[in-house]
């Protein structure tokens, strides 16, 4: 069962279909079957084992027959039903909702679309534009969203559909040019009577997983703070004993949903006033000589683990950026705002592909999208460990 849960397998399908899921399920139960078997203690244990797992298998997909069935006949019959808005009104959109009106077996009951053209001779009328999406999921409690494209480029249609990340709404998109047999297969797709749907990943804020992160920020930075203890006090008395000032520099910075919150920091430069509008210090005659040693071994970064502790930023996730320059980049660069969906972090996807400092904006805004998008725990692992290496051998800063 676990396993089963854990791989995505019970995910309730639009078209389910048992000789779709007989090879993978097939593949994923082999897994605790291997998982077992070397505990049987004796060979007439493993006998009977071998025995049952061909039964055991053969009821989950006969149980998994019976279920498709039970949701088919309870859909058909109004039991169950989704509301379901599609966006776009061309050939595609149009071919989806009458082919939804004609099979309730589906279970989606299309509400309307969301275009900009004329609803003449349309299956279901025009309820707004496509840039209304966010609001049209809550107005009309909207389940399902089939993006069929339309008069809108993909371009401009991405940053609408992640206004839907904290929405209980399931995204499917139909793929460009599946008549050419390019459409993907797998734990992610279905079938709407011959046109191919792509079920978006969940937003990583919408799964469960998602709340472990803060379980894994609290537990890893406690260890971090009792480990580092002693550098934190050494880097402290070092800080205060070389130069006038705090030994901490505190910063405003954007967090998440773009809130601001105080970062804080080793200083390592001497005291100033224009910290919020300096874009770089890497050539600053204003660096102390403990500071130049803090920032290139990342010691300099080590109190931000007080904001991971009061749940102000994360140890993984997008770099925070001061308001001034926040309130550039969002106008001036693609998806930046996107950015801020999570809570911001001390490493980051883009920083362990090298994107720190003076670097590419529009790229670290297209890194840390990706993460947000393909986010998962085993993730947030392997770039700890990365930023751990780069720390160790000079390569990371």
């Amino acid at each position: 069962m676990f396993v089963l849960a854990s791989t995505g397998t019970q995910r309730a399908r639009i078209n389910p279909h048992l000789a779709d899921d007989v090879a993978p399920l097939v593949g994923w139960l082999s897994l605790p079957v291997l998982l077992v078997a070397p505990l049987t203690r004796s060979d007439a244990a493993l006998g009977h084992f071998v025995r049952i797992v061909p039964v055991a298998i053969g009821l989950v997909l006969a149980g998994r027959a019976v279920a498709y069935k039970a949701i088919r006949d309870t859909r058909s019959q109004g039991f169950i039903h989704e509301r379901t808005v599609i966006v776009g009104a061309g050939q595609l959109g149009v071919k989806a909702a009458r082919t939804l009106l004609d099979h309730p077996e589906f279970g989606l009951v299309p509400v309307g679309f969301l275009d900009s053209v004329l609803d003449e001779d349309l299956p279901v009328p025009i309820i707004g534009e496509v840039s209304e999406v966010a609001a049209i999921v809550q107005r009309y409690e909207i389940s399902r969203l089939i993006v069929a494209f339309g008069a809108t480029r993909e371009p401009q249609m991405v940053p609408l559909i992640r206004a839907c990340d904290r929405l209980p709404v399931e995204v499917h998109v139909m793929p460009r040019f599946f008549e050419l047999g390019v459409a993907y297969e797998g734990a992610f797709s279905d079938d709407l009577w011959g046109i191919p749907l792509m079920r978006l990943r969940r937003s990583a804020l919408r799964t469960t997983a998602w709340r472990t992160k803060r379980i894994f920020d609290l537990v890893i930075t406690s260890l971090l703070l009792v480990v580092a203890a002693p550098v934190l006090a050494a880097a402290a008395l070092a800080v205060k004993a070389t130069s006038r000032g705090p030994v901490l520099f505190r910063q405003a910075r954007i967090g998440q949903r773009g809130e601001i919150f105080e970062c804080v920091k080793f200083r390592t430069l001497e005291v100033n006033d224009d910290s919020h509008t300096t874009w770089s210090v890497a050539a600053d005659g204003r660096r102390t000589r403990v500071g130049a040693y803090l920032r290139r071994t990342g010691i300099d970064e080590l109190p931000q683990l007080l904001n991971v502790l009061k749940g102000e930023m994360s140890l993984v996730g997008p770099r925070p950026e001061r308001p001034f320059f926040v309130d550039k980049f969002r106008v001036a660069v693609p998806g930046y705002e996107d950015r801020h969906r999570v809570p911001q972090g001390i490493t980051g996807w883009a920083q362990v592909h090298g994107l720190r400092g003076d670097t590419s904006i529009e790229q670290r805004a297209v890194f840390d999208n990706h993460y947000v998008e393909n986010w998962s725990l085993w993730r947030d692992i392997v770039i700890l460990c990365r930023t751990i290496g780069s720390v160790l051998f000079g390569a990371g800063r």
